[in-house]
């Protein structure tokens, strides 16, 4: 993730005030009055560690018409906006515009905020979205401007290297093995955006359909409230196959500040939203901690429309009811807990993928169900 804290956005009028009033900025290099094709945008706080590397492979990329980095500052404390003004002159000599903004405030404005601002700053007619401790490879920009000219109206995104090997391994894997049907029937799973932030490419028309990332901060997470807004509009969501991306895991990534009750709390609205609105009834997967949370977890409405739990578990299925103690009808509501064999379609799925050695995946397909039809992971 791109900086130290958490992410932030609000209302256009603010943001575009916001812009001229406290951030100043400079544009470099020969392109001025030049139609700029990608905007590189580049929020940044406290990421002296990392620029360097992070700036030399934006400089390196092999895309050949105007491009621009566009970079905003959120008050970081470190010497990042020193390295920063540092690289000015190297870009310029290559034709590449850099416009460095940003603020001195003690307190910084969050990750939603600083993309906002590099974006309003820039120009070009597609935005490449780059985190300041990760490292993009040569050839990103110009594969994703291919994927994303032909394809306006999406969200481009494309596998990742992780850095250091090995961490979040799971996550990295679901990152890289999704297929094109899954990158919008997985939306509602615990690891996000099924293209994951750091590497978004989009046009800026369609980034401007959907609106500005939210700007409430730190523990706002502003990547996952657009990638829905982004699907609410019709958007599509493509990946391309390749690793363009070095992705950096480290203990002061934006990401850790976002709590998982509120990411919880967004995926049941969505969820509720997209998929319960559509079925008078439906299975929860999963008779245990994560199936029964999300059973309280949803509407009165939906709550009514769960016919059954299903499981595996001989301990589970034989007491054969799950009684919703918390609730304030009378009689409580008591639900069937049925072998997953015995249940019926549609189910939401609420066992973590990738953690039962293939076991769940293989009872899902002993049934001949279709993911997106007739099963949705939630997970």
């Amino acid at each position: 993730m791109s900086d130290t804290r958490g992410s932030s956005g609000d209302s256009e009028p603010e943001s575009k005030r916001l812009c001229t009033a406290s951030t100043s900025h400079e544009r470099s290099g020969p392109t001025d009055g030049v139609s700029v094709a990608v905007s590189v945008i580049m929020p940044v706080f406290n990421a002296s560690d990392w620029l360097d590397e992070c700036l030399q492979a934006v400089l390196e990329q092999d895309f050949t018409d105007p491009m621009e980095l566009s970079v905003y500052d959120d008050g970081s404390t470190d010497n990042s906006r020193e390295l920063l003004e540092r690289w000015r002159q190297r870009f310029e000599d290559r034709g590449r515009p850099m416009l460095i903004s940003g603020h001195s405030s003690s307190s910084p404005r969050g990750v939603g905020f600083a993309k906002n601002q590099a974006v309003l700053q820039s120009s070009g007619r597609f935005l490449c979205f780059q985190d300041a401790d990760d490292i993009m490879r040569p050839q990103r920009v110009r594969l994703q401007y291919e994927a994303a000219s032909v394809n306006p109206t999406a969200i481009v995104g494309c596998k990742v290297c992780r850095v250091p090997e090995g961490s979040t391994e799971r996550h990295t894997r679901w990152i890289n093995s999704l297929s094109p049907e899954q990158l919008l029937t997985q939306v509602y799973t615990s690891h996000g955006p099924t293209v994951i932030m750091p590497t978004w490419f989009c046009s800026r028309d369609w980034f401007e359909e959907v609106g500005l990332f939210d700007e409430g901060g730190k523990g706002v997470p502003e990547d996952l409230l657009f990638f829905y807004q982004s699907l609410r509009r019709g958007g599509h969501v493509i990946r391309v196959d390749e690793c363009l991306l070095v992705y950096r895991y480290h203990e002061h990534a934006a990401t850790h500040s976002v709590l998982e009750e509120t990411i919880w709390s967004l995926r049941v609205h969505f969820l509720q939203e997209r998929v319960l609105s559509q079925w008078a009834s439906f299975t929860v997967w999963n008779a245990g901690k994560q199936g029964r949370r999300l059973y309280r977890s949803l509407s009165p409405t939906n709550q009514k429309k769960v016919k059954a739990f299903c499981d595996v578990d001989e301990n589970k299925i034989q007491k054969g009811f799950y009684t919703y103690e918390e609730s304030k009808e009378r009689p409580k509501p008591r639900i069937p807990v049925l072998h997953f064999t015995n249940a019926s379609p549609p189910f939401i799925v609420c066992v973590k993928l990738d953690m039962t050695e293939g076991v769940l995946e293989e009872n899902l397909r002993s049934l001949q169900l279709k993911e997106g039809l007739h099963y949705y992971h939630f997970s």
